[in-house]
């Protein structure tokens, strides 16, 4: 086999079904790097790891200046990744663009969850980058990461990663709990980014009347991927079970006067300084859960 000639060719035909088929054109240039990455590798058992360097000064003038040394090694590397089993039934599933930012992750579990929060969640190119940046994967629950994997169904809470990384832009070091609301208010965006997929703020200090008396919900959110109201209450110390009462009066105040009934539940985030395990544990309501701050 002439392994330049076929590696020309089918870039030749990339760069021309990208001009004629826009829609698919994604795809077939996917398919067609992990191609040429087989080619590329077996080449280099046959010839030698230098034929990526003779390949590449040739292709940069026949085909075009893209396809340099770095271009082909990353096709190569493309394929050594992704031909095992795991991920091979994925391949199509994001742009050449997102693949590159998964390159550098070796964990195949790892790179399954990517492939599958950005297809699930439409994740652009610069969205993926942040969650591998802020090292999502290993900061989400190791049940929520198996439920992913095997596409079982998904709480509204399953996805949200410990600790929860706000943004800190005063560089305060000993915090009150207004300060972090506060905090947390001056970019809501990337707070609602960070707890996941289709959050969104409705208030802070949220009224709700108990009789005579007035009690305020520090964070109220709403998900309208799951179309149900969150409660999020912030703690400056170590979680404690009269943390998990508070909210659960909250959670279900909300559901009694303000869900309706298409609505589903409403659920509870404690975001605290501290987690306690046991108190979540024995806490009788699963739609609360609690995660650590960390402040970046």
């Amino acid at each position: 086999m002439n392994y330049y000639n076929e590696i020309k060719n089918k870039l030749i035909d990339n760069e021309i079904y990208s001009k004629v088929k826009d829609y698919t054109k994604e795809r077939y240039k996917v398919i067609t790097y992990f191609e040429i990455g087989k080619l590329l590798n077996e080449a280099g058992g046959k010839y030698g790891d230098n034929i990526i360097d003779e390949y590449s000064k040739k292709l940069v003038i026949e085909v075009g200046k893209k396809y340099n040394r770095r271009t082909l090694f990353r096709m190569k590397k493309f394929y050594n990744v992704f031909s095992n089993d795991k991920v091979t039934t994925m391949l199509t599933q994001l742009t050449w663009s997102h693949y590159l930012l998964l390159l550098s992750i070796s964990d195949y579990d790892e790179i399954i969850y990517y492939i599958n929060i950005s297809k699930n969640n439409n994740l652009t190119q610069r969205q993926l980058q942040y969650k591998i940046k802020s090292n999502e994967y290993r900061r989400i629950p190791i049940e929520s990461r198996n439920k992913l994997n095997k596409n079982e169904i998904l709480r509204p809470n399953d996805l949200i990663p410990n600790p929860i990384r706000i943004k800190n832009s005063n560089n305060y070091e000993n915090i009150s709990e207004k300060t972090l609301q506060r905090l947390i208010l001056e970019d809501i965006a990337s707070f609602l980014k960070e707890l996941g997929n289709g959050f969104t703020f409705i208030d802070n200090e949220y009224p709700i009347k108990f009789g005579n008396r007035y009690n305020y919900i520090d964070l109220l959110l709403y998900n309208i991927k799951y179309k149900c109201y969150v409660v999020v209450e912030l703690k400056v110390t170590e979680l404690k079970k009269e943390h998990t009462g508070q909210i659960m009066v909250y959670m279900n105040y909300i559901d009694k006067n303000i869900k309706t009934i298409e609505e589903n539940a409403t659920v509870g985030i404690i975001i605290c300084k501290q987690d306690n395990k046991y108190v979540i544990k024995y806490c009788s309501d699963e739609r609360i859960i609690s995660r650590e701050y960390e402040l970046v």
